[in-house]
Order: structure tokens, then C-alpha cells, then sequence
């Protein structure tokens, strides 16, 4: 249910990050983020490389658990409960908010198998068949590549093989979508593929991607976050911080902070 406040009405918040800071070793790389993220919408990430877009986007669903010496502080909150709290299964999590990367990956296996094998794995319920079917219509897919299922992903275009992807995301039924870069590998034609997608999924999914084409958080985000990269003299070290987040047309057209208006006027960066 919207919050109206005033004439605007604000979706509910379905993350809530609080003073987040991620750590590799005894590195920081990013301070102290405060970020909400609402449903439905599509949030982008921008900035520089190094600023931290994509330790932030990979703290959500605990995929930094997975990097040796990565420390999260500070509160990752989905609806209103840390991810990070001691009584939080991380596979349950990243069930339920889900991961597309920046270069496709799918399994060697039939592109029904790669689909198939989530649900399999996690024990859905209901006919595979229509699993597969729901997951890869859900990702403009189904029409491409339902006279083929049996025949190994690795033969489809690249653009089908981040579809096929998304599609093997939403099929264990997340609710958020996670994408870092999910357009970076792919041509112009594939990557409108994918922002059209992005635009219809929104409609049942909540989306966060982290881009480096600004073009593109211009065309399918509703809000974005604009990070960027500060200097530890003392300590000799860059650490991604959070400069602002707003509405998207507001970040690119009247930003509050001059490192954004240099940013994405190409000033710097």
C-alpha cells in the first residue's frame, strides 16, 4: 500500500539501508550508505568505477558473504528486518531477492534445465512444464526458444542468454531483481531487449541495477543513487560514498550536489 505525503504518494520502501559500510579485509570500500529502495520501481546505481555501486547492490542479497574477509555493518533492512541478523538463512534470502550478473552465465545444460533447475533446487511446487513456461515468457523469451528447449543454452545469442537468465531468476518467484551491469557485454539491439523487459517486470518485480551508462539509467530508472569515489589521505586508500538519490529526471536534470552535475555532464568520471 502507497504512503501519500502531500499530493505525492511514495511507494513502500522494501529496502532500507542504514549507515552500511562493506569492508574487504581490513579495506573499506564503501561508507556509511543511506539508501531506501522502493517497490515496483526500478532504482539504477551510477558512478565511477571503484565508487562501490556493486558492493552495495551484492551487500542486499548477502552475496558479499561469499567473498573472503567481506564485513557488512551498519543495517541492510528488507521490509523492516536486516538480512544480515543471526536468524536469517542467506540462501532464503537470496531466493527471495535474486541476482542477474553483468556477463551471462547460464548452466551447460538445455535451456529447460537451466530454467528448471532453481525450482528443482529449492523444491517449488507445481508442473515444471509451466514453471519453465511462466519464467521464460516472464523474460520475452518464450516465443524465441520454445520450439528448442532441449537444445543447450550455450547456442543462444548472448542477448537470449541474459533473457534466459532473468528468466532462471524469477522462476523460484523472487521479489526483487538484482542486476550489476546486465547490459554491459551486449549489443545495442539486445540491450534495448533487456531495458524493455526491465520496464515490464517492474510491474510485478522490484529492480536495482548498477550501470555504468547513464543513457540508460536515464531511460529505465525511477530513481537512481549517484556514488562516488573519496580519498583517505592519511590511510592511502578510495572509498565509494553515497553523494545523493533522487528521482531520476530530478538527478539528471537538477541535481542538489555539484559532483553529480559534474558527473553527469561529463565533467568527471
Amino acid at each position: 500500500m502507497n504512503v501519500p505525503i502531500g499530493e505525492e504518494t511514495v511507494p513502500n520502501e522494501v529496502f532500507t539501508l542504514k549507515d552500511v559500510s562493506v569492508y574487504y579485509g581490513a579495506n573499506l570500500a564503501v561508507q556509511n550508505v543511506n539508501l531506501p529502495v522502493y517497490e515496483n520501481e526500478i532504482t539504477a546505481l551510477i558512478g565511477p568505477s571503484g565508487c562501490g555501486k556493486s558492493t552495495i547492490l551484492r551487500s542486499l542479497n548477502r552475496m558479499n558473504d561469499l567473498i573472503p574477509g567481506a564485513k557488512v555493518t551498519g543495517e541492510v533492512l528488507y521490509h523492516g528486518q536486516d538480512v544480515y541478523g543471526s536468524d536469517v538463512d542467506p540462501v532464503q534470502v537470496r531466493k527471495t531477492i535474486g541476482m542477474v550478473f553483468q556477463k551471462p552465465n547460464p548452466f551447460p545444460k538445455s535451456i529447460f534445465e537451466n530454467i528448471a533447475f532453481g525450482p528443482k533446487t529449492l523444491g517449488v511446487k507445481g508442473n515444471m512444464d509451466d514453471i519453465v513456461e511462466q519464467a521464460l515468457r516472464g523474460a520475452a523469451l518464450w516465443d524465441e526458444v520454445k520450439d528448442r528447449l532441449k537444445d543447450n543454452a550455450f547456442g543462444m545469442s548472448g542477448g537470449q542468454q541474459q533473457r534466459l537468465c532473468i528468466a532462471r531468476a524469477i522462476a523460484v518467484q523472487p521479489e526483487v531483481i538484482l542486476m550489476d551491469e546486465p547490459c554491459s557485454a551486449l549489443d545495442p539491439v539486445s540491450t534495448f531487449k533487456i531495458e524493455d523487459l526491465m520496464n515490464e517486470l517492474k510491474k510485478d518485480y522490484t529492480i536495482v541495477i548498477v550501470t555504468h551508462n547513464m543513457q540508460q539509467a536515464a531511460r529505465v530508472a525511477d530513481r537512481t543513487a549517484f556514488f562516488t569515489v573519496a580519498s583517505d589521505d592519511a590511510a592511502g586508500s578510495r572509498i565509494g560514498v553515497l553523494v545523493e538519490h533522487d528521482k531520476t529526471d530530478k538527478i539528471f536534470s537538477s541535481p542538489a550536489n555539484q559532483k553529480t552535475l559534474d558527473y553527469v555532464t561529463g565533467r568527471f568520471g
